[in-house]
């Protein structure tokens, strides 16, 4: 199989959703994380540059209406080295950044409820994990009650307080946008692999479960 990551649930393909086997503006076929598999074909990445703007109304990918109170994000990545921007970003109705899942060295987890929480200078900030060393990175982030997890290669594990209200909605009015905030001209390469799974990952090791 493809060597990717997994949910238990039923997952949604954000790069699916999102058309990137067209090769959009910005967006270009290369080879992923596994370049050569015994017997089978190498993986399939994209690099994206930052004239990538993919957008899609975020109904789109969660066509019930309800974006989970918790989830997990898993991807694999490989951002240049250095790099400061946000992966994929949710906007509401009124254009206020609801979630954002920032790559890069201390990447920011930028999450507001339907009140407000938490604060900006309430976000989890990850100081011990690199996104940007230049290299791949298989990564799950779980957002599970009042805290958020991050899982980098099925080995660092990093956890901290997620201050928000008590049943915290994200908003599905709006639309996700995959690239934003970006300045350089190479930015990141991501397998064909970036989903948001609806309930908890499975665990293996203290992290999500990968195909092999």
């Amino acid at each position: 199989s493809n060597g990717s990551l997994r949910c238990k649930s039923e997952p949604v393909d954000v790069l699916k959703v999102l058309d990137f086997q067209s090769s959009p503006e910005g967006i270009q076929k290369t080879t992923g994380f596994c370049s050569v598999r015994r017997g089978s074909n190498p993986d399939i990445a994209y690099r994206v540059s930052k004239t990538a703007q993919l957008s899609t109304p975020t109904k789109q990918l969660f066509p019930g209406g309800v974006f989970p109170e918790d989830f997990s994000i898993l991807f694999t990545i490989k951002p240049k080295a250095g790099l400061q921007s946000f992966l994929l970003s949710v906007y509401n109705q009124q254009g206020i950044q609801q979630l954002g899942v920032e790559v890069g060295h201390a990447p920011v987890f930028l999450y507001e409820d339907q009140h407000g929480k938490p604060a900006p200078e309430g976000y989890p900030l990850f100081r011990s994990i690199n996104l940007a060393d230049g290299k791949w990175h298989r990564v799950a982030i779980s957002v599970e009650k009042k805290s958020v997890t991050i899982i980098m290669d099925c080995k660092k594990k990093v956890t901290r307080p997620l201050s928000r209200s008590d049943q915290a909605v994200i908003s599905t009015e709006g639309i996700t946008v995959f690239g934003t905030r970006i300045l350089d001209d190479e930015v990141f390469e991501v397998c064909n692999d970036l989903i948001v799974c609806l309930l908890r990952w499975q665990l293996c090791d203290g992290g999500p479960s990968y195909r092999v």
